[in-house]
């Protein structure tokens, strides 16, 4: 038999020491990442107690998939819309901190004397704080149900996608060496242009396929077509020069928007354990304990950076956001801490080889110290308060209080703004369809014309076949609000407003002739102005044309359907929460969703004889069971185990009620598996049994034992089945079921 490859010994090196490490990180409470963390430490090549992985290459390439799925299924939990909807509040908050920690690490860095690159991803690393973690100590400290661990996830889910942008800009400031703000400019808007596009098009195509394709999706196939989609976008950017856990957040977020998004989170998240476990167990193969020791001055020096700089600056952040001081030092204290963002930036640093070797395992050191901290310095926020707090300026005292309830949302009852917002969606949106369009036919398509067809007809056939292709758009852009609810009430309400509407009608009607112009001019030699007037006219055409229209609204349609399809699924099962939630967390109430565990003592009992108002503090909204919502709960409702309660309280009521629905549980449920195993047992009747003369309806098997009876022995290998009026005799071999404890007990009886 052949010598057993590498890579397979290597794997089981690496899962066999990440099973045995994480079992005890499990049982000691602590995160899973720091056990494959210390598992990568214990079988890398800086330590000669335990066998060492051979093939790092293999090693690598497996961890880059591990980065690819990690980038996936954060995408799955991500959604555009879910960013809109929270507003600038959880922006103001993000950006805060992460420019402002991106700046302290830069300088840390430049104070230790290391390079411009080391210090600049430094900064990158430092400003990203963990969702995994955070969460975790969350839950362990019971603290998931207070108000200001929803404002921290806000943010959380900003930095991340904030994130992404960051990896996408230090790839090229990494590629150009040098900082240049048109260039940089440039660039970021290519990214933008870009990311928009795929979002648009993705939209359109993807969620339209999976609709089309529904029936034959089986499990195995949602996998392979998920994955596959995934990788592709994963190819497509790496062709664009962009980091391949850009294109797989991307294709994650454009599946997120589909019905199915909850099925490929759930297939593909043992193989994005299974990856992400190698990704972070290569990370712990980084550490040298040679370098911890050389650079231990740095190492504590950046632990108190980030606790000093997140606790400072994330509470400005979330003071800037219109928190009170309480609910923003909570927040600031508890994103006090680096995780999987930061090994994720430190590996684009040296797969792009523009960061040292020591940067890793400094950052991996760092990140595991500020792991451990996370608890005790979420729990020394309060403390923190109630030291401060009372030597405050009065006056600054009364500004806080006066700034706290977040920063105001838009007025739907101002038609200008809302108006204004919605051309200004669809105006950008639509353009960047266009924009795309425009370019791949004239970069990738008019070659191919001019080679079949020759150079005149071939442009000739380009330009109409990419008018064509745009001009649903290009009407959407002019036509599309001209007869909405705001357009009307504002032309009806002032006659001074006419001009103005007007002129966004004209402003839309150039910028649509625009592209038009753009293609003929690129594609016929004649003078600008006849360029012009063609294509006013042919944009008159267009708006006329029904053909035209009705392919504009279908695919609008197509889209707000592809778009929504989650959210209207969502609120057909009961799975979204009210508007209303939303404008709670401004008060001193919230919503909160908490589950009632399948062994809950509280089962079988109404609300009236629960009386939670009166005896917890809180107030059922709905109960959602089985995917359906019960809103506005009257008494007479009956909760049932795995019901989920949609809560409404203050953070010390909901926390003491999600504590007791924790502690009230039935201990039976508890018992050893084998007492309530189901076995099959043979028992003959006898002079002693309890059965001897009844028949099986009056025997009491069920109601008495919690047996049922399977059979009468009729010959070898036969049984009759029970009748309800057989009557047990003496000799009769009965074959019966039930659970174990039961069954023993009726056996007993049965023995002479």
């Amino acid at each position: 038999m052949g010598e057993l490859p590498f890579l397979i010994s290597d794997l089981a090196l690496i899962l066999v020491i990440a099973g045995v490490v994480t079992i005890l990180f499990k049982r000691l409470n602590q995160p899973l990442v720091l056990g494959y963390i210390v598992a990568g430490f214990i079988c890398g090549p800086h330590v000669s107690l335990l066998p060492s992985v051979a093939d790092t290459s293999s090693v690598e390439t497996w961890s880059e998939i591990g980065v690819i799925f990690l980038m996936f299924t954060l995408g799955l939990e991500f959604s555009f819309k879910k960013i809109l909807k929270m507003g600038s509040t959880p922006f103001i908050a993000a950006c805060t901190i992460i420019f402002c920690m991106i700046g302290l690490g830069s300088i840390a860095g430049h104070a230790f004397g290391w390079s411009r690159m080391n210090s600049l991803f430094l900064g990158g690393m430092l400003a990203m704080s963990s969702t995994t973690i955070i969460f975790k100590a969350l839950d362990d400290l019971g603290l998931r149900q207070q108000r200001f661990a929803s404002n921290v996830l806000s943010v959380l889910v900003v930095e991340d996608i904030l994130g992404i942008l960051l990896m996408v800009v230090l790839a090229m400031l990494a590629e150009s060496s040098h900082l240049e703000g048109t260039a940089l400019a440039g660039s970021i808007f290519r990214l933008l242009l870009v990311l928009v596009v795929w979002f648009l098009v993705g939209v359109f195509v993807v969620p339209t396929f999976l609709r089309k394709n529904r029936r034959w999706m089986s499990k195995e196939t949602l996998l392979v077509v998920s994955l596959g989609l995934c990788f592709l976008m994963v190819v497509l950017a790496a062709k664009m020069n962009y980091s391949t856990a850009f294109g797989a957040f991307m294709m994650g977020s454009i599946l997120a928007e589909t019905i199915e998004a909850e099925q490929i989170e759930a297939v593909v998240s043992p193989v994005k354990d299974l990856f992400g476990a190698i990704f972070f167990v290569s990370v712990g193969m980084m550490v040298d304990p040679a370098v911890l020791m050389q650079y231990w001055v740095p190492i504590v020096v950046l632990v108190f950076t980030i606790l000093i700089g997140q606790v400072v600056f994330g509470t400005f952040g979330y003071l800037l956001s219109g928190q009170s001081l309480r609910v923003a030092m909570q927040c600031g204290f508890s994103m006090a801490q680096i995780g999987e963002f930061a090994f994720i930036i430190a590996s684009l640093g040296e797969s792009l080889k523009v960061t040292d070797g020591f940067l890793y395992p400094v950052v991996v050191a760092v990140s595991v110290i500020t792991t451990f901290l996370t608890p005790y310095m979420i729990k020394l926020a309060v403390p923190a308060y109630q030291k401060i707090e009372p030597r405050l300026p009065e006056r600054l005292r009364r500004t806080l209080d006066e700034s706290t309830g977040g920063v105001p949302s838009v007025s739907d009852s101002n038609a200008w703004k809302k108006l204004f917002g919605s051309l200004l969606k669809q105006v950008v949106s639509y353009s960047f369809l266009s924009a795309a369009i425009i370019a791949i036919m004239l970069s990738s398509v008019l070659p191919v014309l001019r080679h079949l067809m020759g150079t005149q007809w071939g442009n000739l056939a380009c330009g109409l076949l990419t008018i064509g292709l745009i001009s649903p758009f290009l009407r959407a852009i002019v036509m599309r609000k001209n007869h909405s609810e705001e357009f009307k009430f504002l032309w009806y309400d002032n006659h001074l407003n006419k001009f103005p509407l007007i002129f966004t009608v004209l402003v839309r009607l150039v910028l649509a002739t625009g592209f038009i112009f753009y293609v003929l001019k690129f594609l016929l030699p004649f003078s600008a102005v006849i360029l012009w007037f063609s294509s006013f006219f042919l944009m008159l055409v267009l708006m006329a044309s029904r053909v035209v229209k009705s392919s504009s609204i279908r695919l609008e349609h197509l889209f707000l359907r592809n778009l929504r399809s989650r959210d209207m699924q969502a609120e057909r099962q009961g799975k979204q929460k009210p508007q209303y939630a939303e404008t709670l967390l401004s008060r001193d109430v919230h919503l909160s969703v908490l589950p009632l565990p399948m062994n809950t003592r509280l089962a079988g009992h109404t609300l009236r004889e629960l009386d939670l108002a009166k005896k917890e503090g809180v107030m059922v909204a709905a109960v959602l069971r089985d995917g359906q919502r019960i809103n506005i709960p009257g008494p007479d409702v009956m909760l049932f185990p795995g019901d989920r309660l949609q809560v409404i309280g203050d953070d010390d009521k909901l926390s003491a009620f999600a504590a007791r629905l924790q502690s009230e549980v039935n201990q039976d449920y508890a018992l050893s598996s084998d007492e309530h195993e189901i076995i099959l047992r043979s028992i003959t009747i006898n002079k002693a049994s309890p059965f001897l003369g009844k028949t099986v309806r009056d025997s009491g098997l069920r109601e008495i034992y919690q047996c049922m009876l399977v059979g009468f022995e009729d010959g070898v290998d036969h049984l009759v089945l029970p009748q309800a009026q057989r009557v047990f005799e003496q000799g009769d071999v009965v074959w019966i079921v039930g659970e174990r404890t039961s069954l023993l007990r009726l056996i007993g009886q049965h023995q002479i």
